[in-house]
């Protein structure tokens, strides 16, 4: 989605999107709404619980961010935490003032990027195996956070009979019977399970008693400054990688226009992000972002419109109005959901979005050939050879080996850039001698379009023969 002088036919045409899928298939849409719950949640609850976010505020204003992505996107696009901040903030127990701080922080940057035009350019030159590179590693360490967070700590039997190792196995094979059953509502009817386990289930006792008002904050100097040297400046490059430029290129691979609503720009997505923070951080909100992790399981489990993110935006808001007199209880409930069943989402969440590149060297959106102002067919591509075929999956390989490695995306994007550059310069270095040798050889030509042709340049006695 680009920035326009009249958006207005856009929105209109997403509002008829929205509305066409969710007569079709209510079921799908309401099930896709909770596919990002497994990140959601147990963030959610820690930063509420450690007082670092009010939980009205983040349920109103994410609530109400929601609603109105899906409105102006017309797709699942999530609204989900701001992970690195959400991380150092539990562990060093920030305050309201210092959360707040951070998100705002790397909301003026991502803004100002985006306004600049940066980040469309740091999108246009990115090589795409690199931004693979970056979908499949984020995929996997969602993969690697469930294991190792949710269910590697169960066993059996506990640490009570309604979240075990039983409950996941029998969550991950009723996951396997919507397969043949891509209709089943997955996301809604654990969910609902959940919900029900942790009414029945043992009391979750809180330490603090979290905040049930809408507070109006006034960050200080020293709170920015805390908040930018450890939060901020390990968030800025994930929010701008995973959940700008990755989230940008996933929708455009799993939500092709012209039967889907156009993938949202790079500019309009860090817009949005800003905006959403610099408003609710304000009110002690909740730091959010969107992500191509969350869009990959709303994805998974049915959500093909905006209509699942305003029905997830609506819940919100309503439980952000019971709140206000009844916010222990809401984080008590959501606390005890089973860390089997959120554990098994997030899993399935994060091979949706690893699946991603396989199509690296297939379909991926620099091999798609265009018509003129036609959109992509789904057929043409750009043929590779085997030398292409092995170097850009390399690139996405070591891009993803550094992800994992060192649990930073700046780290990876960093890797797979050097890594393409060095392909790319000893192909050139390969030109150069066999050219200065008289020896046939290929060689890449740019041309104006910037589109990279290959041209085999012949011995004059063959090309006479």
């Amino acid at each position: 989605m680009t920035l326009s002088a009249n958006p207005f036919p856009r929105l209109r045409k997403n509002h008829t999107h929205n509305v066409q899928t969710i007569r079709s298939q209510p079921l799908a849409e309401l099930s896709g709404s909770l596919g990002d719950l497994g990140t959601l949640l147990p963030l959610m609850t820690a930063l509420v619980v450690t007082n670092s976010i009010s939980l009205p505020s983040t349920l109103l204003f994410t609530g109400a961010a929601n609603a109105l992505t899906g409105i102006a996107f017309g797709i699942p696009l999530p609204v989900q935490p701001m992970k690195a901040i959400a991380a150092v903030a539990i562990a060093r127990k920030f305050t309201l003032e210092e959360n707040a701080a951070a998100g705002l922080v790397v909301a003026t940057l991502v803004g100002l990027f985006s306004i600049t035009g940066l980040i469309n350019w740091a999108y246009r030159v990115t090589p795409i195996p690199v931004v693979k590179g970056i979908q499949v590693g984020a995929g996997l360490s969602l993969c690697l956070s469930a294991g190792t967070t949710m269910l590697k700590p169960l066993d059996w039997t506990g640490p009570w009979w309604g979240d075990n190792l039983l409950w996941a196995l029998a969550a991950v094979l009723f996951l396997l019977v919507t397969f043949a059953y891509p209709r089943l509502p997955y996301a809604l009817i654990v969910f609902a399970v959940g919900l029900f386990l942790s009414s029945v289930g043992p009391a979750t006792s809180l330490p603090t008693e979290p905040s049930t008002v809408i507070p109006i904050l006034h960050p200080s100097a020293r709170d920015f400054w805390h908040a930018t040297s450890t939060a901020s400046l390990g968030q800025l490059p994930l929010t701008i990688l995973n959940s700008v430029i990755a989230a940008s290129a996933l929708a455009a691979d799993l939500l092709p226009s012209p039967r889907y609503p156009s993938a949202p720009s790079v500019t309009s997505l860090g817009i949005s992000v800003a905006v959403i923070n610099l408003i609710g951080c304000w009110f002690g909100a909740m730091p959010a972002c969107h992500g191509s992790g969350g869009l990959a399981g709303q994805y998974r489990f049915g959500a093909r419109s905006g209509s699942s993110i305003v029905f997830l935006g609506l819940l919100k808001f309503f439980l952000g109005i019971i709140a206000f007199w009844k916010g222990e209880h809401i984080v008590a409930l959501l606390a005890g959901i089973p860390k089997s069943l959120l554990g098994v989402l997030v899993l399935a969440a994060g091979v949706e979005l690893a699946k991603a590149g396989e199509s690296v060297n297939t379909d991926a959106r620099d091999l798609r050939e265009h018509d003129g102002e036609l959109p992509w067919d789904g057929k043409r591509v750009k043929e590779l050879d085997e030398r292409e075929r092995k170097e850009r999956y390399m690139v996405m390989v070591v891009t993803v080996a550094a992800i994992l490695a060192f649990k930073n995306d700046a780290v990876g994007f960093i890797t797979g850039l050097v890594w393409h550059w060095g392909f790319q310069g000893a192909r050139k270095l390969e030109a150069w001698r066999e050219e200065r040798d008289g020896q046939p050889f290929w060689r890449h030509v740019e041309h104006s379009s910037g589109e990279r042709t290959r041209l085999i340049a012949q011995e004059e006695s063959d090309t006479v023969a």
